[in-house]
């Protein structure tokens, strides 16, 4: 069996009380769209966390593992990275990408010079940022629309960005 394509999804991070249950960080658009991949795996592609019981608590996912019966349990498995496998993922629109895919791509202007890579994706509510870190200074956001990225090739790992605008 060949190793899975796997996509970072999710983080434990702190104990919530003392009977197992735990914060959940999950990296999807809708937190809470992560308790349908299950077993979550570990690095490896391994199944690592199967969750059993989850809530909602102050705006933070907070969860149940199988084999996690306290804090200290959580203890253990504080920071674990959980990923599913690429395949699992539902199919997107064209025009649509997975954040995964578009870390570490090079950034182009619209004339074809080589600007930068791209760090993250970010949203604070009011749209999605680019978190580019150009060849020579600070990192900087731009936001990521059709009029600011004219083109994101996923074969060539290549994004060509229009900042006259900006």
């Amino acid at each position: 069996m060949s190793k899975p394509d796997l996509i970072f999804v999710a983080q434990v991070s702190a104990a919530v009380g003392l009977q197992g249950e735990f914060k959940l960080l999950s990296f999807m658009d809708d937190p809470f769209s992560v308790l349908e991949y299950s077993p979550l795996l570990n690095e490896k592609g391994e199944p690592a966390l199967v969750i059993t019981k989850a809530r909602e608590h102050k705006g933070t996912l907070v969860v149940k593992a199988e084999g996690v019966p306290d804090r200290t349990a959580v203890d253990r498995i504080k920071g674990l990275k959980l990923y599913i496998d690429r395949a699992d993922l539902p199919e997107i629109d064209e025009d649509e990408y997975y954040i995964t895919d578009l870390i570490g791509m090079k950034v182009f202007d619209t004339a074809g010079a080589e600007i930068g890579r791209v760090m993250n994706v970010d949203n604070f509510g009011a749209g999605d940022l680019l978190d580019i870190q150009p060849l020579e200074g600070p990192t900087y956001y731009l936001l990521f629309t059709a009029e600011n990225v004219p083109e994101v090739n996923l074969a060539e790992r290549r994004i060509v960005v229009d900042l006259s605008g900006v």
